[in-house]
């Protein structure tokens, strides 16, 4: 918890200064970037919550992993080896990415759908998120054979469930109560 709050703020500073500097854009592709790879690379996550392994070292590491990055995504290694909170890097640049869609009023919309989306069904989605907000949304699809057929749709804290599992337990509730 205490983690994810400082987290957030170091993401709010580097925004802040991003956006500032009309980098907010480029910093955003190299937080991408840096959740993906550390989420991708079990080895870079150890070092980087490793108490063994020294600051210096670690802060070496990713600016040979991460050569090409822009200069406020590089000083923010440097103010979390300094603060000593480099393991946190991964959800520093998390939380950046989430408050940057936020910021271009942007949303990501996850669809739960038996089995991955078709054209057809991405198509039928995209009009009941419009019917649910009127910001720009990127389709995130977990399939989730439980539901059975249908989809769940979450936008921010708004949820629409057409899941045939959700339509069978509301059947057997009626039935229950009758």
């Amino acid at each position: 918890m205490a983690g994810t709050r400082a987290a957030i703020r170091y993401a709010k500073a580097v925004l802040s200064l991003a956006t500032e500097q009309n980098v907010a854009d480029t910093v955003n592709n190299d937080m991408k970037l840096i959740t993906s790879a550390i989420s991708e690379n079990e080895e870079l996550g150890q070092v980087l919550k490793s108490s063994v392994i020294k600051s210096e070292v670690k802060k070496s590491a990713l600016t040979q992993i991460f050569p090409n990055i822009n200069g406020i995504s590089s000083n923010l290694f440097d103010v979390l080896v300094s603060n000593k909170r480099i393991d946190i890097l991964e959800e520093v640049a998390a939380k950046y990415s989430v408050l940057f869609d936020v910021q271009i009023g942007k949303e990501v919309a996850t669809v739960t759908t038996a089995v991955p989306m078709t054209d057809e069904l991405e198509v039928k989605v995209l009009a009941k998120v419009k019917e649910l907000t009127n910001k720009a949304v990127e389709l995130e699809n977990i399939v989730d054979e439980s539901i059975l057929g249908g989809f769940i749709l979450r936008v921010g804290d708004k949820q629409y469930n057409a899941s045939i599992a959700n339509k069978l337990n509301k059947l057997r509730r009626e039935f229950t109560l009758n």
